[in-house]
């Protein structure tokens, strides 16, 4: 009888597996077409709709210009304005990562080469040492270059370490310098500007719906040779973004990025000091999730979170295991507007807990 009960009992709990795995295969991942779809009841997707209130109560007391919360293709919540396109300062930096992935795959781009191989230089002239760095290193904001760069902010400057005090490959700091030259080095080799490159190989295959390369322009000056990139966007085109990450670069079924880059450039290549604001670790140009650290004052974010972010308050992140895209938006054009990422961090803790189960 104890043997049967023991059967019994194993036997129901492979089926209630089966049927588990079952009901979780059925999950169909969504893709918008002309438009996001909305989720008609969030409720019936595990949502609670008390934690979707308690998220947009918090971002009323920030400077929250936009938000969306996009599960599994469709829209769960979203409020601001979603097609005004903001400033995305240093989310450019993945925009960037993604369009390298399409041209190393090509053979274009060979991250090994070095800044020596391909002639890369500056004012005042780079070091033997400094340009054996890769272009790989630059990804990964490893170069040991610090040199002026343009597009910095004040405290960008401040944090610089001396010039030629770590030798490449040795040291991580997140430079200015090194993304720069990366936008350089992929105009030369491509013969494509960024920001018409970023249209006709990401923005249209996903159907943003606002971009233009018009919306992207070029930062010069006398501090260095290799200019800044900046752009603006949507909140619903960079939704779509993160969507194409979230699906390992794979957009209705056809592959835009290559297979493993999204792992790759997603993974921890560095890991950061916990008191600096940026926690966790940093990939290819995209801020990564180590051991729950990523939002400072907030204790833990799921496993395999990453994001882009942007200067006062921009922030994409994508949650893997939740199949969650969200988006935090500031108008930083608005002097004085600013969300830190401890009070987005405090948001998006939220949301994810609203996801109930």
């Amino acid at each position: 009888m104890r043997y049967l009960n023991k059967t019994l009992l194993t036997g129901l709990l492979l089926l209630f597996a089966f049927l588990s795995c079952s009901e979780r295969e059925t999950i169909e991942m969504v893709f918008p077409g002309g438009n996001w779809e909305v989720m008609e009841n969030p409720e019936d997707s595990g949502w609670s709709l008390k934690g979707l209130k308690a998220a947009r109560d918090l971002t009323d007391n920030l400077n929250t210009s936009a938000l969306m919360i996009i599960h599994r293709g469709k829209i769960v919540d979203s409020w601001g304005d979603l097609e005004y396109k903001y400033r995305c300062h240093s989310i450019r930096k993945s925009f960037l990562s993604a369009l390298y992935s399409i041209q190393v795959n090509s053979g274009k781009i060979d991250l090994s080469a070095t800044l020596k191989e391909l002639g890369i230089d500056d004012n005042e002239g780079l070091s033997d040492s400094e340009k054996q760095a890769t272009v790989l290193m630059l990804l990964q904001a490893r170069s040991g270059i610090y040199h002026s760069a343009l597009f910095e902010t004040a405290a960008m400057t401040a944090a610089k370490p001396e010039r030629h005090s770590h030798d490449p490959g040795s040291n991580y700091h997140y430079n200015n310098w090194d993304f720069n030259a990366s936008g350089t080095i992929y105009e030369m080799l491509t013969g494509e500007l960024i920001h018409y490159s970023f249209k006709q190989r990401v923005a249209d295959p996903i159907g943003m719906q606002d971009y233009v390369p018009e919306d992207g322009r070029y930062v010069t000056g006398e501090e260095s040779q290799h200019p800044a990139f900046p752009l603006v966007m949507s909140t619903r085109d960079l939704a779509r973004f993160g969507h194409l990450f979230l699906n390992d670069g794979v957009w209705n079924g056809e592959r835009i990025l290559p297979e493993g880059w999204v792992e790759e450039s997603t993974s921890a290549h560095s890991v950061l000091d916990e008191d600096r604001y940026e926690q966790g670790g940093y990939g290819y140009m995209w801020w990564v999730s180590v051991d729950g650290r990523h939002f400072g004052s907030v204790e833990s974010v799921p496993e395999g979170t990453y994001t882009a972010r942007g200067a006062r308050g921009h922030v994409l992140a994508m949650v893997p295991g939740l199949d969650l895209v969200f988006v935090h938006r500031t108008d930083t054009a608005v002097s004085g507007q600013r969300t830190s990422y401890n009070d987005i961090g405090r948001v998006f803790k939220i949301v994810v807990n609203s996801l109930k189960g």
